[in-house]
């Protein structure tokens, strides 16, 4: 399997529980998020939102679908959400955020494997592929979410990995 680690961040002028709000609802992403085709709910979980459960099919600007399942295992609300991913991505992802003086800053990191054998056998070669995919469809997401909610980024999207 091959891994990648992505962390990415975006600083929103909006108030944390207006941004937290936003990322802790994904069958609305489809509707702001370019690339993502469908989030279903599965299982509602708690009050909280610990032990809610999504499918996802998200579309890369390179024309490949990628359709996992997410199980959140944390939540710390308006600061954070953890969750561990399963089927074409396996591992764990995490949103935390914190209030500024100028809105919300948003950190995204995403630590998982490719299970597709195609990926797996490829990636020696597309991982740069792979990464440049991830990077634009977080760069429309913030974008996306800075429409939805009417609120500009500060600064630009950061990205590693």
């Amino acid at each position: 399997m091959a891994d990648y680690r992505f962390v990415t961040r975006w600083h929103l002028a909006a108030p944390i529980e207006t941004v937290y709000g936003a990322l802790s609802e994904p069958p609305a992403w489809p509707h702001w998020w370019p690339g993502l085709v469908a989030v279903e709910l599965l299982a509602t979980g708690d009050g909280e939102g610990r032990g809610r459960r999504y499918r996802y099919l998200w579309r890369s600007a390179l024309g490949y679908r990628l359709r996992f399942e997410v199980n959140v295992t944390r939540v710390e609300q308006p600061r954070l959400i953890e969750a561990l991913a399963s089927g074409d991505l396996e591992g764990i992802g995490r949103w935390e955020l914190e209030g500024s003086a100028t809105g919300t800053r948003v950190t995204h990191l995403w630590r998982v494997r490719t299970t597709p054998p195609w990926m797996n056998l490829s990636a020696p070669l597309t991982r740069p592929f792979f990464a440049w995919s991830h990077h634009r469809l977080m760069r429309r997401g913030a974008l996306g979410l800075a429409r939805h909610l009417a609120a500009p980024l500060v600064g630009p999207v950061e990205m590693s990995g």
